[in-house]
């Protein structure tokens, strides 16, 4: 099982002083594309199993395919009970993207295993999002700062992959609230906010913001 904090940074303006304040323990950047796939009878969805296609657009393209299955977000705190994650050639995923139905003809070892475990014989996109991640080495903490495009707009948030989350927890809002950024714990994945309606998703930011920890 995967586990991750994931907590939401209220807008630009705390995300700039946020970055500023880790500029120092900056390690990259990383630009990614995230498109999302569900079978044609929503065979996926229906097993809350997520799957997509990540592609990274630096000066070496790539592309991977990765499956996420029963997530669970609470308080900050996102597990997942499988994750599988392989190489895709980069080609082939934009043309999946631009044809979702091509994915039914690729040699994958993610899609054979949804064929054989959930019978999926066609696949439908269902749209995604732009992400661009800052990474820094931060108190022996592997720290992740998102800034998300939707299509209806821009959200924050800092991801931290680890063993302990409340730990991590408390260490990062004591951070957060001594430097006055403001806070919440997310309480929806990307995934999740990206094939919402943009009412329902622009919904989950402003109670977020409204919720929102520090001063």
């Amino acid at each position: 099982m995967g586990t991750e904090l994931k907590l939401r940074i209220r807008d630009s303006t705390a995300h700039c002083r946020l970055t500023k304040l880790l500029s120092a323990f900056h390690v990259e950047t990383q630009h990614q594309e995230n498109f999302f796939f569900d079978g044609a009878n929503n065979e996926l969805s229906s097993q809350q199993v997520v799957l997509f296609l990540r592609f990274y657009g630096d000066d070496t393209p790539q592309c991977f395919m990765s499956l996420k299955a029963r997530a669970v977000l609470d308080e900050g705190v996102y597990r997942v009970d499988e994750e599988v994650e392989e190489n895709f050639e980069p080609a082939v995923g934009r043309a999946c993207v631009a044809q979702p139905e091509k994915l039914s003809s690729v040699e994958c070892g993610i899609l054979k295993m949804l064929k054989e475990k959930f019978g999926v014989l066609n696949f439908v996109g269902l749209g995604g999002f732009v992400n661009v991640r800052d990474v820094y080495k931060w108190e022996g903490l592997k720290l992740e700062v998102d800034k998300t495009l939707y299509e209806f707009g821009t959200n924050h948030e800092i991801e931290c992959e680890t063993s302990d989350p409340e730990g991590v927890k408390k260490v990062l809002e004591e951070f957060l609230k001594e430097n006055r950024i403001q806070y919440s714990y997310s309480q929806a994945s990307k995934f999740e906010v990206a094939i919402e309606s943009d009412f329902r998703a622009l919904k989950m930011l402003q109670k977020d913001q409204i919720n929102s920890h520090g001063v």
